[in-house]
């Protein structure tokens, strides 16, 4: 499988470089990313995807969310399959990725952790029990790097608790200012950054007489790397249509 990889001279993108490289059905045949004479890669490497000639079979994304319209339009010119692991994009952002989806395969996840996503699904089954009875608040921790807050994983969390929920809930993002008391519909999602935290995440449900915490540590970047090669080794072949890591795990 020949990979393009966008944002390769990042963190991730280097994570994924090191990965790959030590597979053999599958090869990163080229990469793009904004300071392409930053690292010496065994691929070459453009500033732009304008500028890629070489064919590929699918685009691995770990870059910006700036960059979407640039990946969405070179997916549909070409005909390659996209896998964006990218956070932070607005619902607008989100929806010109389903309408390209309606032409080329896409897979979007805002965490690629096969135990994250493993952890939504099981949400959605609890959630609806212990509502009655519990608050239920979220707290996420990454590095000092990090620029989108709450993380999209955070969020990702949080949209499955409420879907369970016919979305009843009001999202409060920490309580700052706050001078009344906690509303039962409220679901608080609180964000902490410092240091090299790769990702911590906790759904807390809290009751009267006892407290249930989910969590998921994320100890190397290396699981979001695995997750995303898993995402487009399942892509390549897919109809058009908008995919997330659950229909991967499916």
């Amino acid at each position: 499988m020949k990979v393009l990889l966008h944002g390769c001279n990042g963190k991730m993108g280097q994570v994924l470089t090191r990965i790959i490289s030590q597979m053999e059905d599958m090869k990163i045949i080229c990469g793009v990313d904004r300071e392409p004479n930053k690292i010496k890669n065994p691929y070459p490497v453009y500033d732009s995807l304008s500028k890629v000639q070489e064919d590929v079979d699918v685009l691995i994304d770990f870059s910006n969310h700036l960059a979407l319209d640039s990946i969405l339009e070179f997916g549909l010119n070409k005909n390659v399959p996209l896998v964006i692991c990218t956070t932070g994009f607005s619902p607008e952002e989100k929806e010109k990725m389903k309408k390209a989806s309606e032409k080329i395969p896409i897979l979007n996840s805002a965490n690629m952790s096969i135990g994250i996503n493993l952890i939504t699904n099981l949400l959605k089954n609890i959630a609806p029990i212990l509502y009655g009875d519990f608050d239920i608040e979220i707290i996420e921790k990454h590095h000092n790097q990090k620029l989108d807050s709450p993380s999209g994983t955070a969020l990702m969390l949080a949209d499955a608790i409420n879907s369970s929920l016919q979305d009843s809930l009001e999202y409060v993002y920490g309580r700052h200012s706050k001078t009344d008391k906690r509303k039962k519909e409220e679901l608080g999602i609180h964000a902490i950054r410092g240091g090299a935290i790769v990702g911590e995440h906790s759904v807390i449900f809290a009751g009267a007489g006892e407290v249930i915490e989910i969590n998921h540590s994320a100890l190397s970047r290396d699981v979001f790397a695995y997750g995303a090669i898993r995402a487009a080794k399942f892509l390549v072949g897919q109809k058009p249509n908008f995919y997330t890591m659950n229909d991967v795990l499916k």
